[in-house]
């Protein structure tokens, strides 16, 4: 099993994409670091994953903030014995015009996304780098890459911009270590970050609204993301480094003729 007695610690564990990345490491031999801001998210995530919790710890904690950060890493550390991999998978995706958004939604895309990005891998680079090196995977958007006219999220846009950009500076600054760095950029996933601003059938009718805006016609799932991720996190990437990997069904690819391209 490729990641046998590695340690990945997952914020956002508890989400879709995060959720669906802690099952595949822990197929793959992992021992796993689940993160949330919520205790229940955790619970039932770890029921679904781990119901022994013999190979799996939950840490409750909002890790925009640094000390709770720190406090992931260290019960990463206690509980497992060190860090080999983070995959940052926070994140909330908003959909609010630019004339719209307030300091709470600012501050929102900032606390969901580019801090826990920031201050999470901080805590854990000395730790890969005490076992050798190490890898981490972060989450990213298309709409980093992308202006989206349909979906105006530039709060959103801006901190994954950030994740995106962080990948390439640590990337350079952590290489000598023996940390590698690598983000993979997301069209519309389906997962139930949507139905924190919409019901479960809105967000049902706006993902296959969107069908057509990817050339292959639907949208993502977690599992067309999470063997990227496992890729990237593991030796077969091993010489690659400050990468962003765009898993969107070929929407940056170009545009699609207009009257496909348009969601219904």
């Amino acid at each position: 099993m490729e990641f046998e007695d590695k340690v990945v610690v997952i914020p956002g564990g508890g989400g879709g994409i995060g959720r669906a990345a802690a099952r595949r490491f822990l197929q793959e031999g992992a021992r796993v670091v689940l993160n949330s801001r919520r205790q229940s998210v955790l619970d039932a995530a770890r029921a679904e994953l781990d119901p022994s919790g013999e190979r799996t710890e939950l840490v409750a904690g909002d890790v925009s903030r640094r000390h709770e950060a720190q406090r992931l890493i260290a019960r990463a550390v206690e509980r497992f014995g060190g860090v080999d991999v983070v995959v940052n998978s926070t994140g909330i995706f908003r959909v609010t015009p630019f004339l719209e958004q307030t300091e709470e939604h600012m501050r929102e895309a900032l606390d969901s996304i580019l801090l826990p990005t920031y201050w999470v891998t901080q805590a854990a680079v000395p730790e890969m780098v005490r076992r050798g090196g190490g890898a981490v995977v972060n989450v990213g958007s298309m709409w980093a890459l992308e202006a989206i006219g349909a979906t105006p999220t530039s709060a959103y846009s801006a901190s994954q911009a950030g994740r995106h950009m962080l990948t390439k500076n640590l990337a350079l600054e952590l290489a000598p270590d023996g940390v590698r760095i690598n983000t993979v950029a997301l069209a519309f996933v389906e997962t139930p970050a949507y139905e924190r601003f919409m019901t479960a059938d809105e967000a049902r009718a706006t993902l296959d609204a969107v069908n057509g805006f990817h050339p292959l016609g639907r949208h993502g799932h977690p599992e067309d993301v999470v063997e990227a991720i496992l890729f990237l996190a593991g030796d077969r990437a091993g010489w690659i480094t400050g990468t962003t990997l765009p898993i969107d069904g070929g929407a940056t690819a170009g545009k699609l003729p207009e009257r496909e391209s348009q969601p219904a």
